[in-house]
């Protein structure tokens, strides 16, 4: 191990040899870098194409890498081997054995550990140069070390809530968003003096306590529900804040791909606030989960008037189906049920039925949750029908079957204005013939508040585990 070290520090530093070639490759490395990203984010745009976006965008990092490694900047190359071992000792477990209905855990422990990166490298330049830096490279360094550092801590909050460590209904408190401006501010005002005094260092310690405090503040009042877009948010943040590094180091393809990252971030968490017909202030300071003391209660609701139903039951009327339209939420990735599925849609296509599933932008933990784990299952990209464009249909929709998605269902978006999800867009599973809801009791989703939709009149309840009922319905489905 120790000489092959050696044998590619020895060949680094022979490529380091020429300072004029050196700058040329590293400069034409980044250009087709920076080309790389641009490409990437053009194919994930579409299903289709998305896997060769992933392709290019990790060929586009590994030569933004060897450009950087090549850098006449680096003087020794022990630290950058012991760093990229850990960093894969880390990185490697995370990505193979982290099950698919984790992945938005993951995301977050992403964005934390970028984060924390960019705000430590700031922070060393700082405590370095501090004497020397120019007025535009401090004022780079503030945003920077800001945006990481709460960053870092919101991130770690999400990922609490995504992995229920933390509760993910909103943790709120009296005053709540004047303390945390409050905090914020002070924060921003020390960044400015530091701008001002850069040898101002006893402020420093105190600049970064309160960074990483409004991080937490943050994010612990937002409900679970939020999830999806503050998790494409910190992404935005995490983004800008390795933009600004990019200033500060003078490094072209920082800022590039942060620019790239932060604000692909950000048009994602405008689309996912779209979606939900909020705003960015309501999402960030106006706790959504939180449940109204007016707010419909679970035994107002159901009090006989749910309707449950066994397999044979509900394969009876999948037998008779000319259209179906199953509509996934988390319980499905928590069930890991989408294999089992994608069985049953092929089961009952064979049957002659058109199926076709139900996407709504926030379903699951992350945005594209869902996409993710059907793509997994091998369903068809043309079968995944976006909330506008699969809602017109639920009138001429035999039978509509909801594993395991609550939220995205609930009527009470529409009708009870008192809700925590009053005016968000939902899918209309109501209007189908029938409905079937597959889930293991009646407990609320992450907006806390129960679900008229489970007591409507022509909804069938399927009590049981997501994998499991499916395969009973396919079991039921073929002796029918």
């Amino acid at each position: 191990m120790t000489s092959l070290v050696a044998n590619v520090t020895g060949l680094l530093a022979t490529a380091q040899s020429s300072a004029g070639e050196t700058r040329w490759f590293v400069s034409m490395t980044y250009i087709v870098a920076a080309v790389c990203f641009i490409m990437a984010l053009k194919w994930l745009n579409t299903p289709k194409t998305a896997r060769h976006g992933v392709w290019i965008g990790e060929f586009g990092m590994l030569l933004a890498i060897v450009g950087t490694l090549v850098s006449h900047q680096i003087i020794n190359y022990t630290w950058v081997f012991i760093a990229f071992g850990m960093g894969a000792a880390i990185g490697v477990p995370l990505a193979v054995f982290m099950p698919m209905t984790a992945v938005p855990q993951r995301t977050a422990l992403s964005h934390a550990f970028g984060s924390i990166a960019a705000a430590l490298v700031g922070s060393a330049h700082y405590l370095l140069s501090k004497p020397n830096i120019g007025r535009f490279d401090m004022v780079a360094l503030v945003m920077e070390m800001l945006l990481g550092f709460l960053t870092f801590t919101g991130s770690m909050m999400a990922f609490g809530k995504l992995q229920e460590i933390l509760p993910t209904r909103p943790i709120t408190y009296k005053h709540q968003n004047v303390i945390n401006l409050s905090i914020l501010g002070a924060a921003v005002a020390i960044g400015i003096v530091l701008v001002i005094v850069p040898g101002a260092v006893w402020l420093f310690p105190i600049f970064v306590i309160l960074a990483l405090l409004f991080g937490v503040l943050l994010i612990i009042p937002i409900g679970g529900a939020d999830m999806p877009t503050v998790i494409a948010l910190l992404n935005s943040y995490a983004g800008l804040s390795a933009a600004m590094m990019g200033f500060v180091l003078n490094n072209k393809m920082l800022i590039v791909a942060g620019a790239l990252d932060g604000s692909s971030g950000f048009i994602l968490s405008v689309i996912m606030c779209k979606a939900m017909n909020r705003s960015f202030t309501n999402v960030l300071f106006g706790a959504f989960g939180a449940v109204s003391e007016k707010a419909a209660k679970g035994d107002d609701l159901y009090a006989g008037k749910v309707k449950s139903a066994t397999a044979e039951e509900i394969a009876a009327l999948l037998a008779d189906a000319r259209r179906v339209v199953i509509v996934p939420g988390y319980g499905m990735a928590v069930a890991q049920a989408q294999h089992a599925v994608h069985d049953l849609a092929s089961l009952l296509e064979q049957r002659g039925a058109e199926v076709e599933f139900a996407i709504h932008p926030v379903a699951g933990r992350m945005p594209g949750h869902m996409n993710v784990l059907l793509a997994e299952a091998d369903v068809p990209y043309d079968k995944l029908k976006e909330m506008d464009e699969i809602n017109p249909t639920f009138p001429q929709t035999d039978v509509a079957i909801v594993i395991g998605a609550n939220d995205v269902v609930n009527p009470l978006a529409r009708t009870d204005p008192t809700s925590p999800i009053a005016g968000m867009p939902i899918l209309e599973v109501g209007k189908a013939r029938t409905v079937v809801v597959i889930k293991r009791s009646l407990s609320p989703g992450f907006a806390g508040i129960p679900n008229p939709l489970f007591a409507a009149d022509n909804t069938l309840m399927f009590f049981n585990d997501g994998k499991k009922a499916v395969m009973e319905l396919i079991a039921a489905l073929k002796n029918v």
